[in-house]
């Protein structure tokens, strides 16, 4: 997709949709307003006509409008203005993702949307822009690639120009840049946690590491097999895959594009690519969507994606724990105590909570680096989705800076998170009789106590955990994943760069 931004003329803009907007009490934007006039207020009379007054989130789509070179004209509504003259950044977000929805049925290929007569409060062209750039792409996406006959949509976005003033388009420009190379990662991430259990197993991650890092002189891969994780004392981690078929890897990634000297940022993903719940298996029904436990891994290789498009002068390590949780005859059982790689024992109380234990070693693992702040994301906890549902990530952390930032990261790139307690009056959840900690810490709190328990681990570092399972995927009618927290995690790294 070929995506610019200029100065556009509402009237004499040649394209097959011109998007302009309205607000509410149907006031015209300068664009729109051009049109009206240049069309004998026509314009102004189908809205009347439509009883379209602006609302967000309303749109009108014209065929063949009249005065003007566009061959349609989508309307959309952008809501109210506050005193400043300016709508809500949730606004600008609405308003725009209606606009492929308003186009799906049409065959229209080429888009010009005038943004430069939008203000939005708090945010600049580039924003403006880098959100946009989002959305379309998005809507492009296609998660049909294994059936025998995949769907051909009659929307497919070829050529998008975003219209914008002189003084903002050097603005509107690199907000495009950095849109399209998240989006890149977002698709990336989707991609990998749609696919099946039978194709997307650790060894395929491993490939796909490898694959992102092919012709990169800022990004190499190592992958270690159980052979050397065993060596590396990580009994933790190797507890879960030991009743599969498949074997773990850990996928070890590092971006270094800043000052030899300059200690790097670590994200650590889960990567369990199936999971039955092991001996304390899971009910049959919506196991299938098990396969999208690895969405945390998928995070990481998606961050990894924009970060070799955008090529930042920064240090970045990717540290993947992946593996597959099955129920065989090697299995570990409820009650069997592991040792990990910190040199904890655990009881393993419930199979079903594995997440923890292959990031636990993962996260010891990563301490070699020396990163300055580790960041943890993972498909944790059920408790997790009924506390916040499938709005915010779960974020818990032992360093209040940190938590911020990525908070403020979140707020800026549109993929919140919302901070959760990380008090010692849960850490006594965790005991055990018979070793030094238990898997699980009961029903009470268990996103806490999860978090509890990878804090355990993170003593030496500035460490922040954020639980996606909410967030990574969507059930029903809309089923799939959402490349949830790829935004938030590179804007955290372009904010700390």
């Amino acid at each position: 997709m070929q995506i610019t931004a200029k100065i556009l003329d509402a009237v004499k803009q040649s394209t097959q949709c011109l998007v302009v907007a309205c607000f509410e009490g149907s006031k015209l934007s300068a664009a729109a307003s051009a049109i009206n006039a240049a069309d004998a207020k026509q314009l102004e009379t189908l809205l009347k006509r439509e009883k379209f007054d602006g609302k967000v989130g309303q749109s009108l789509l014209l065929l063949n409008p009249q005065g003007i070179a566009a061959e349609r004209l989508l309307v959309i509504g952008f809501g109210g203005h506050d005193k400043e003259g300016s709508i809500s950044s949730d606004n600008f977000r609405k308003a725009l993702q209606k606009v492929p929805d308003a186009l799906k049925a049409t065959h229209c290929s080429d888009l010009s949307i005038i943004l430069g007569d939008i203000s939005v409060s708090g945010k600049d062209a580039e924003w403006q822009a880098r959100q946009t750039v989002e959305i379309l792409i998005a809507s492009q996406h296609r998660a049909d690639s294994l059936k025998s006959k995949p769907a051909e949509p009659s929307f497919v976005l070829k050529k998008v120009t975003l219209g914008f003033t002189k003084a903002s388009t050097a603005s509107a420009a690199k907000g495009i840049a950095i849109g399209q190379a998240i989006a890149k990662g977002v698709d990336l991430a989707r991609e990998l946690g749609n696919l099946p259990g039978n194709i997307c197993t650790p060894t395929y991650l491993a490939s796909e590491a490898k694959r992102l890092a092919r012709g990169q002189t800022h990004l190499s891969v190592k992958v270690l097999e159980e052979k050397a994780m065993k060596e590396l004392g990580m009994g933790s981690l190797l507890s879960v895959s030991a009743g599969s078929d498949q074997p773990a890897k850990l996928i070890v990634m590092e971006y270094k594009g800043g000052n030899k000297k300059d200690a790097p940022i670590a994200l650590v993903g889960k990567g369990i690519t199936f999971d039955t719940g092991g001996i304390s298996l899971k009910p049959g029904a919506g196991m299938d969507e098990m396969k999208y436990d690895m969405c945390g891994a998928a995070s990481v290789l998606g961050t990894f994606k924009t970060l070799v498009e955008l090529q930042p002068a920064m240090n970045v390590v990717g540290i993947i724990a992946a593996s597959e949780n099955m129920p065989n005859g090697s299995a570990t059982k409820p009650g069997d105590i592991v040792t990990s790689m910190a040199g904890l024992t655990i009881e393993v109380l419930n199979t079903d909570a594995e997440g923890r234990l292959v990031l636990c070693d993962a996260l010891t693992y990563t301490e070699r680096f020396k990163p300055k702040a580790v960041i943890d994301i993972a498909t944790l906890t059920g408790a997790c989705v009924v506390a916040l549902g499938n709005h915010a990530s779960g974020l818990f952390s032992n360093n209040e800076d940190l938590a911020q930032a990525i908070l403020k990261a979140g707020q800026t790139a549109n993929d919140r998170a919302w901070q959760m307690p990380l008090w010692d009056d849960y850490q006594k959840q965790l005991d055990s009789n018979f070793a030094d900690i238990a898997n699980i810490g009961g029903p009470a709190g268990g996103s806490i106590t999860a978090a509890c328990f990878l804090s355990r681990f993170t003593k030496n570092v500035a460490w922040a955990h954020l639980d996606i399972a909410g967030t990574a995927w969507l059930s029903g009618a809309a089923k799939g994943a959402t490349g949830r927290p790829v935004p938030l995690l590179v804007q955290y790294l372009l904010d700390n760069q």
